[in-house]
């Protein structure tokens, strides 16, 4: 790595390609050094979200940026708007969905910084979870 960033533009910023939308972490160990700290903003489309998953070792708070999600910790539901947030406990399941018809940016911040076991691991098909949005 070469010397780590202490100011991150979205230029500098890590940048993934997922379902068809660029996610924009703006710190993870390999870009400033951190090593108990993840940060990425995300914009999703209309009717886009991220399914049902858990992170197994790793803490997660969503802020919401812009926009309104429908934001799932386990079997629990609510909507949120900007400058509202929800904890997720490291191995819950939660989910993020955008129902509205306008984007919706969200600021997914996690801890630590890395983790041993995968990063994330989707429920979306396993049961309550592949059913819970029907209800």
């Amino acid at each position: 790595m070469s010397k780590p960033l202490r100011f991150v533009t979205k230029a500098d910023a890590l940048k993934e390609e997922y379902k068809g939308r660029t996610n924009y972490w703006l710190t993870k160990p390999e870009l400033t050094g951190a090593k108990d700290l993840q940060v990425c903003e995300a914009t999703l489309p209309p009717g886009e979200g991220h399914a049902f998953h858990t992170h197994p070792e790793l803490e997660e708070m969503i802020y919401v940026l812009a926009g309104e999600v429908e934001q799932w910790v386990e079997q629990e539901k609510r909507l949120l708007k900007p400058g509202e947030a929800a904890h997720i406990p490291a191995g819950i399941v939660h989910a993020t969905f955008n129902s509205s018809s306008a984007d919706a940016t969200i600021l997914a911040i996690l801890s630590p910084g890395a983790s041993k076991g995968p990063f994330m691991v989707d429920v979306s098909s396993e049961s309550p979870w592949d059913k819970i949005r029907g209800r």
